[in-house]
């Protein structure tokens, strides 16, 4: 007997079959067997159905003699299943990966309850995906299982069978079934919620549901959109008829009144599903039901309060025009608010403007992120550098209000697209940033622009991208080279960042090849700092760390991470966790923190994630080399080298110049981890020549050195720490238990750490 059995009904979906079940097939929980109902589709649902129940005998295929509707095939389906648990499936929709174990796991830690419910995400042609706005109901805060009177918020979510495991025993002895007609998902989940004796919750996204440009039922105007009225009938009928023996189904009366008004305005207000000889029988039938089903007790803000009596009433005239003074109103606001904004915008310029007539301050510098982000990264080094080196200079951050509590006391805080900010820049003297300033940035004479950029360049950047269309997407190269023109010095890590730089953004600008200041804090570490930093982040003692921080695809619509990292883990055994650190072009979380599995994409500053992990596995990522200045051990996950290769290119032959080991799947990178090779000779080798290329002045004091020449303007900087003589923090993991690497020597330098860890 299989834990779940997963019913997909099939009718005019031959276009989205295939992804559906492969979602299934590829879940890494694989107890469940696949029940196809073929509702008699007039296109190829039933071959492809065949072709897959040939494949793998978990799938078996139901062919209804007729074409009966979502509910009937989902009926066919149930009777047939032999699971523990029933969990349905559109055959537009699919599973995310891993659904299923989840989905076991929550059922396992809640004590097998008789429901299930779980979250999903609208995914569109566009490749967005948007989680469900109401998810907030799905906490999994608080005692489980429970009923419905404990969380009656449930009630508010979608009303769908695909959001939800429901325990076949459960729905046999209760006699749950899918009505005929549209709409049959509403006579199933109030039936199923009420009468469940304990319920649960799984706050992740499980199921995507597919937003189709058109096709869908919902999208296509039809008099079945009627159905709905006697759907809701069922619901009541469903009430009254419990009600003779359960007395609580009644304290829901109000609640389902105001979700089915909610739900009859939705259908009359959508102009994709009734067609307009219907509107008014539609209103009709409105009045008839809200009338009679309409219960007090049912609160509800006034704008809905106003909706429910005009549909009660049947004011068709009187709704259409209200909506249409809402929609006027609506435009009017926007309308007003773009010439707000417009106004606000030329105020702002001209405040720029006249900044830049009145003298600029010496004892004034801006420091920026890409983004506007929080405080950290080489600006971040830098600005540290200035208040300890040069105190005389005021220092101020600009960074959007969410990330002013990062900036650290002292520093003064700024918003883009302030008065104040347009006078800072106008007025200060010195400009860093390790992004393009902006084309509204004038620079003045006396004004000193420092270009940090995001790191060792290792990936085509800069004009380097006119050659690779399909990454530069419309990019402005004059614009490029105006703003390099502008820049007065570019901090350097290397010889191979400068050489690059030059040709990429040619300028006048003069190259500082001090070092990367975000380092430094890695070299100034000690081991007291590192273990601190893990306890912080919840990894337990003895335990090797590994910090996945994968790069960004420009070749990829849509972003998703390339190893199942639960797996990974489970494979490795306790010893191991994994920190997960999505690309914060990535859009999210890269994995759900569960077990040995952290995602740390929301940490503020990477230098510490590098610190507390004992090695870091990343594909195309310039991480690599701060990493590496670090010396601890990278293991390179060069899965798709070609398409990276073809589409962005990089400047760096990894294959035969790598840091580390070099993984080409994720069987490979257990393997390298499981055998020791992560840090064995070999990969030890190979870093120290990585780390002589391109860490040469990497000792702890490279923003000391930029500022000693920017600011104070002394021409020979502190000198370079040798490389043989630098001795990095070693991993927490292997200072606190016997492991190969517990022979790292201790760091040498001052024994505190920065404010940005």
């Amino acid at each position: 007997m299989p834990r779940f059995s997963v019913i997909v009904p099939a009718h005019q979906v031959q276009a989205y079959l295939h992804a559906c079940l492969e979602s299934v097939l590829a879940q890494s929980y694989p107890d469940f067997e696949v029940i196809v109902v073929d509702d008699c589709s007039p296109d190829a649902c039933g071959a492809i159905a065949d072709e897959f129940a040939a494949l793998d005998p978990r799938v078996r295929v139901v062919r209804l003699p007729r074409n009966e509707g979502l509910g009937p095939a989902r009926n066919a389906g149930m009777e047939r299943a032999v699971g523990d648990y029933l969990v349905f499936l559109d055959g537009d929709d699919t599973l995310t990966p891993h659904a299923l174990r989840a989905v076991a796991d929550r059922i396992k830690e809640t004590g097998d309850p008789d429901v299930l419910v779980y979250d999903y995400a609208r995914t569109y042609w566009t490749g967005e995906t948007v989680r469900n706005q109401a998810a907030a109901h799905l906490t999994e805060q608080g005692a489980a299982p429970f009923r419905l009177a404990d969380r009656p918020g449930l009630l508010k979510l979608l009303m769908v069978a695909w959001n939800k495991a429901v325990r076949r025993e459960f729905a046999e002895r209760e006699g749950l079934a899918f009505p005929p007609g549209y709409y049959e998902d509403t006579p199933w989940t109030y039936p199923v919620l009420i009468t469940a004796g304990t319920i649960a919750t799984l706050d992740r996204v499980c199921v995507h549901y597919r937003q189709r440009l058109r096709g869908s039922i919902l999208g296509t105007p039809s008099e079945r959109h009627l159905d709905v009225f006697t759907q809701y009938d069922r619901v009541f009928a469903f009430l009254e008829a419990r009600e003779a023996t359960h007395p609580d189904p009644a304290r829901w009366r109000p609640l389902l009144y105001r979700r089915m008004a909610d739900h009859l305005t939705t259908v009359y207000t959508r102009p994709d599903r009734l067609p307009r000889p219907l509107r008014a029988e539609f209103l009709r039938r409105a009045r008839v039901h809200c009338r009679r089903y309409r219960v007090p007790g049912a609160p509800a803000p006034l704008p809905v309060r106003l909706r429910h009596a005009l549909l009660r009433l049947g004011l068709r005239r009187t709704y259409a025009a209200l909506r249409l003074a809402s929609a006027l109103r609506r435009r009017t606001a926007r309308g007003a608010s773009a010439l707000l904004r417009a106004a606000r915008a030329g105020a702002l310029r001209l405040h720029y403007r006249v900044q830049r007539c009145l003298p600029l301050r010496a004892d004034r510098a801006v420091f920026a992120v890409e983004g506007n982000r929080g405080y950290g990264r080489d600006p971040g080094a830098l600005e540290e550098a200035f208040r300890r080196l040069a105190p005389h200079v005021r220092t101020a951050w600009a960074a959007d209000p969410a990330h002013h509590h990062t900036v650290p006391p002292g520093t003064r805080r700024l918003t883009p697209g302030t008065a104040a900010h347009g006078t800072a820049l106008a007025r200060s003297r010195y400009l860093v940033c390790d992004a393009p300033f902006g084309p509204g940035l004038v620079r003045r004479r006396g004004q000193v622009l420092v270009q940090t950029q995001a790191g060792t360049p290792l990936k085509h950047m800069g004009l380097d991208l006119q050659e690779r269309p399909g990454v530069a997407r419309g990019t402005d190269f004059t614009g490029l080279l105006r703003e390099a023109g502008s820049w007065d010095y570019v901090v350097s890590a290397n010889r191979h960042s400068t050489l690059t730089w030059e040709r990429v953004h040619p300028g006048g600008w003069t190259a500082l090849e001090h070092g990367q200041p975000r380092t430094d804090v890695l070299q100034r570490a000690t081991a007291a700092d590192v273990a601190r930093l893990r306890e912080t982040l919840g990894i337990p003692e003895g335990t090797v760390a590994i910090l996945y921080a994968p790069t960004h695809r420009d070749y990829r619509r849509t972003q998703r991470a390339a190893l199942d990292l639960e797996r990974v883990v489970r494979r490795l055994g306790p010893r191991f966790m994994v920190l997960a650190r999505a690309h914060p072009a990535h859009g999210g979380p890269l994995a759900a923190s569960a077990g040995r599995v952290l995602d740390v994409s929301g940490h503020p500053h990477v230098e510490s994630l590098c610190l507390a992990a004992d090695a870091l596995v990343t594909d195309y990522s310039s991480l690599m080399f701060d990493c590496a200045g670090l010396d601890r051990p990278i293991v390179l996950h060069a899965d798709e080298p070609e398409a990276y290769e073809a589409v962005r290119g990089t400047y760096v032959d990894l294959r035969s110049f790598p840091p580390g080991a070099i993984a080409r799947d994720e069987d490979e990178l257990i393997g390298v981890f499981a055998s020791g090779e992560w840090h064995g000779t070999r990969s030890a080798r190979l870093r120290a020549a990585f780390r002589e290329r391109f860490c040469p002045y990497d000792d702890g004091r490279a923003a000391e050195r930029v500022v000693r020449r920017v600011v104070l303007g002394e021409q020979d900087p502190p000198p370079v720490v040798p490389l043989a003589e630098r001795r990095p923090a070693p991993p927490a993991a292997l200072v606190r238990t016997p492991a190969p690497l517990a022979t790292v020597p201790q760091p040498v330098g001052p024994r505190t750490v920065t404010d940005s860890l």
